[in-house]
């Protein structure tokens, strides 16, 4: 079977193919000593730029074609298997190397109604810088890079580019673990006040959003361990101190999870707890009504109908009083001490 990496590429000037490329959402940025920040927006600007062997590039892909894509790995020089993962985005939180190139990925979060995972593919190589990424999440309006620009950071290196764009997505954890902690705290108030199913229901959905974004952190620390512990000639060695920042970043992270994960858990014991008490209050009550009626049903079974019948005659037989004044004593005695012990 031909897969599409196997099949060759249709020509750029078919109309379709053209049509495609031009539906691509690329942003380009070049620098030179010579030339300073300049733009290459377009797959022909970018084959171009590279010529200049001085030059540093930093492109961000919002949307793609499959066909585009491959002319810009083709002239970035990415391995066929970097230019899938970019493609299909379905991968976890890793960093690879192929021969001088790194590819990284790594997840940016959004917390609206419910959590949103955006996965962020970056490579780096010795001249360039690319992302691809989804329109929800843009590299551009993050702070360092809308406070400073691109040519702060790319005419540095393409290594402290790579931070302001990593940077930003780590910082970003952190108001959405504070919007989780938030509903923790307020769920901790409703277990106890009113444990209903809703909100039963929003305990195991928040449980799922911090499993959701433990599975992706735990790797991406697992990442920034390597690059801040380990040789890498993409990375200049006065660089990794940044990235270092990163990395304790993350720990803050899941150390944080740990704690959510653990005030859940306690929030989730006490809902089961209020419930159980709940029931038991509701036991409770049911067995003194049920001692209080036997009481008097044991009374008024002794003395049977037929004593009720000739009580029926006031006169001469007042027993019916005097059997029913004595069931009522019984019955308030027993209600009382139950009344006591709290139980009704």
């Amino acid at each position: 079977m031909t897969t599409p990496m196997e099949s060759s590429p249709p020509s750029a000037s078919d109309p379709g193919v053209a049509r495609a490329v031009d539906a691509s959402i690329i942003h380009g940025f070049t620098w030179s000593h010579a030339s300073g920040l300049g733009r290459a927006d377009t797959i022909e600007d970018i084959e171009a730029a590279l010529v200049d062997p001085e030059l540093r590039l930093w492109v961000d892909v919002e949307e793609i074609s499959p066909t585009a894509l491959q002319r810009l790995g083709a002239c970035l020089g990415l391995h066929e298997l970097v230019i899938e993962d970019i493609a299909e985005r379905n991968q976890r939180a890793k960093v690879e190397y192929t021969d001088d190139i790194m590819h990284l990925v790594m997840f940016a979060l959004v917390y609206a109604d419910d959590l949103r995972t955006i996965e962020l593919d970056i490579v780096l190589g010795p001249r360039f810088l690319l992302t691809s990424h989804t329109p929800e999440w843009r590299p551009l309006k993050t702070r360092d890079l809308a406070r400073m620009g691109v040519e702060h950071f790319l005419s540095q290196g393409t290594d402290l580019l790579l931070y302001a764009v990593v940077d930003p997505v780590v910082d970003g954890y952190f108001p959405v673990m504070d919007r989780l902690s938030d509903e923790i705290d307020l769920l901790e108030d409703e277990v106890v006040s009113a444990p209903t199913k809703p909100v039963l229901e929003r305990l195991f959905r928040i449980r799922r959003d911090l499993l959701e974004v433990r599975h992706m952190v735990s790797p991406e620390r697992e990442v920034f361990n390597q690059l801040t512990n380990r040789d890498n000639p993409l990375i200049a060695r006065e660089r990794v101190i940044y990235f270092r920042d990163v990395y304790d970043h993350l720990i803050r992270v899941t150390d944080e999870l740990d704690t959510h994960r653990e005030l859940l858990s306690g929030a989730l014991e006490a809902y089961l707890s209020t419930v159980n008490n709940g029931l038991s209050d509701v036991m409770k009550r049911l067995t003194a009504v049920t001692a209080v009626l036997a009481g008097i049903g044991a009374v008024a079974g002794i003395f049977g109908m037929s004593e009720a019948g000739g009580a029926l005659n006031l006169v001469e037989a007042p027993g019916f009083w005097i059997v029913t004044a004595f069931v009522l004593c019984i019955g308030a005695l027993v209600f009382i001490y139950f009344r006591r012990i709290d139980w009704i």
